[in-house]
């Protein structure tokens, strides 16, 4: 077996001190003082002679493997794997490599990933958690575990969290098809017990009712995670077959309104004369929709960027105050929602 390269050697071959290459590595030559020229030496050394840091006795010694786990609810998701993407770009940034995996809205998953990313030592999470997992987080709150909460959240859980006013966002898009002239206003949703998306009915349920129309118990769908398309398109061919049949649809997310637009398409339903539509979130999808569709856009590169920031106070600080970070929303009005009053 090939002899693993050291930084001795390294410092052998460049005529300086082991301490002064271990700078340089760590990129902390300005600290140390080191010269331009050297310090750029010690790197074309290093690349030459295929260097390799031990992580392991790095991590040993500082008590810090500089990872981080990242659990989301469904990579294949848009909306996770850009923020996972947002996350990682900022966590290099600050020298953390990320390892990202999918709970998939099971709780059983998400306590194996836990336990997979603190066997691993990770230096912390940022978790996207699913139903019936509150009781997994306050373990990593007991243990004083650093870790961030996205998207979702637990109320009363006294974690870092950083989400958006689901409740606003929702009551502002079900308003704008109200002044649109649309009236029977239908919401598919998930059938999840999670905060955001029972603040995102709430919200749909209070601007129906604060704009005088009342709201009938067939326009309420909802989906399960592991059967959506057959939900999604069961509730649909149920809601618009009934006497109060809905002239709008408000789709909770955008996995739902993917599935939605398949229907709607399918019976040759037109967007927006027929059915005025809008969504949670974006999805490439809503640009090949012949009629473009009107979304609520959560800043996505704002939720990443906050939740890592919060995740690298928390580790530097333990004991310091959890905080509740907001992140604003905007709808982004489309062809699919611009019916003539």
């Amino acid at each position: 077996m090939e002899k693993k390269v050291s930084i001795k050697d390294i410092a052998k071959q460049v005529g300086v001190s082991t301490a002064l290459v271990s700078y340089v590595l760590n990129n902390k030559e300005k600290e140390a003082r080191v010269g331009k020229e050297i310090a750029e030496k010690v790197r074309r050394v290093a690349r030459k002679l295929n260097y390799h840091p031990n992580l392991i006795a790095r991590s040993l010694q500082s008590g810090r493997t500089n990872t981080l786990g990242l659990i989301v609810a469904d990579i294949s998701n848009p909306f996770f794997s850009y923020i996972a993407r947002v996350i990682e770009d900022a966590a290099n940034q600050h020298g953390y490599t990320v390892i990202i995996g999918s709970c998939d809205e099971q709780a059983s998953k998400s306590a194996s990933l836990i336990s997979a990313f603190l066997n691993r030592q990770v230096d912390g999470l940022i978790i996207s958690p699913a139903e019936e997992t509150e009781k997994q987080l306050q373990n990593l709150l007991n243990d004083k575990f650093p870790f961030v909460l996205i998207d979702r959240y637990f109320k009363g859980l006294n974690a870092n969290t950083v989400h958006i006013d689901n409740y606003q966002s929702s009551y502002q898009a079900v308003e704008h098809l109200i002044k649109k002239g649309y009236r029977r206003i239908g919401m598919m949703a998930y059938e999840t017990g999670l905060p955001h998306m029972q603040e995102r009915i709430r919200g749909y349920s209070a601007a129906l009712k604060a704009n005088g129309i009342r709201a009938k118990r067939s326009w309420l769908r909802k989906a399960g995670y592991s059967t959506l398309e057959n939900d999604v398109q069961q509730g649909l061919r149920d809601a618009l077959g009934s006497p109060d049949a809905p002239d709008a649809f408000f789709f909770a997310t955008n996995s739902l309104a993917v599935s939605g637009l398949k229907y709607i398409y399918k019976e040759g339903i037109r967007v927006p004369e027929a059915l005025g539509v809008i969504s949670f979130d974006e999805s490439d999808a809503f640009d090949f929709f012949y009629s473009p569709i009107t979304y609520v856009r959560q800043s996505i590169d704002d939720i990443g960027k906050r939740a890592l920031e919060l995740l690298m106070n928390q580790i530097k600080y333990p004991n310091g105050k959890k905080e509740q970070a907001i992140i604003a929303t905007k709808l982004i009005v489309r062809k699919s929602s611009a019916r003539l009053v």
